[in-house]
């Protein structure tokens, strides 16, 4: 994707606009694990981040130790908008729109796919996106404007976008799949077996599931919550949801 000719801070400022800012070094290393392409990293300290690698990430060690370059700290601080503690960053490209419709197409899925109806914040997402990984869920859409890869978004997702399939669709473009939306008129979560192909619905966090969505469900459910609580943490709901499907056999994949 680059000239290997050039120096790292001339391949960073001729490609930034196309890749992914990965900040941070425990966002390079989830990309890296799980196998992204990254054309250029570059660090403040390349021996601490190093020791960093073997302490936390000794599997991905060697190829962060083939990536890395080391620039000056005022260089690495004029390529970043928020310098990262560990003075890391990488650019990755970006999973085209094809893999990711493929990936989360493909039948018979093992895991739920994940859908947050016109999100608003993009903390929450990438909060989401991390959850998702965590529990091997076969992907994170989105609907509305938010962009799912927006910088903040994968800055709260630690680089784990690379460890599902992630993208925005328009409701009517939503994977197949028995939906299932949460909502506090919902039956109650606990009675209910989530299956492996489920798609799982949540609202904005300001108005709750759109109209064109709650049309296209086919069951809805609540949280268990205590009366006079209004409501949880979009990435709280979806923590348990998630676990709610892998404690009553959904298999975390490995």
């Amino acid at each position: 994707m680059t000239d290997p000719t050039l120096d790292p801070v001339t391949a960073w400022r001729r490609i930034a606009g196309t890749c992914v800012l990965l900040d941070g070094f425990h966002a390079l290393k989830h990309a890296v694990r799980f196998g992204a392409e990254v054309p250029v990293a570059v660090t403040a300290d390349r021996r601490a981040a190093l020791a960093l690698a073997d302490e936390l990430a000794p599997d991905v060690r060697a190829a962060l130790g083939g990536l890395l370059t080391e620039v000056p700290e005022p260089v690495y601080r004029s390529l970043v908008p928020r310098p990262h503690p560990t003075a890391v960053a990488a650019l990755a490209v970006r999973p085209s729109r094809a893999v990711n419709l493929e990936k989360l197409a493909h039948t018979p899925r093992t895991a739920p796919v994940v859908v947050l109806d016109n999100p608003r914040n993009l903390g929450n997402a990438g909060a989401v996106i991390r959850l998702a990984a965590g529990f091997g869920a076969t992907g994170v859409v989105t609907t509305g404007t938010l962009d799912p890869w927006h910088p903040t978004v994968v800055r709260g997702g630690a680089g784990l976008h690379f460890a599902t399939a992630v993208e925005r669709l328009a409701v009517d473009e939503l994977p197949a799949g028995p939906l299932f939306a949460l909502d506090p008129e919902g039956d109650d979560i606990r009675g209910v077996k989530l299956p492996d192909e489920a798609v799982l619905a949540f609202g904005s966090e300001r108005s709750g599931l759109s109209a064109e969505l709650r049309a296209r469900t086919d069951h809805l459910l609540s949280l268990p919550m205590r009366p006079q609580v209004s409501s949880y943490n979009l990435a709280t709901s979806v923590a348990m949801t998630l676990y709610h499907w892998s404690a009553t056999g959904g298999a975390i994949s490995s």
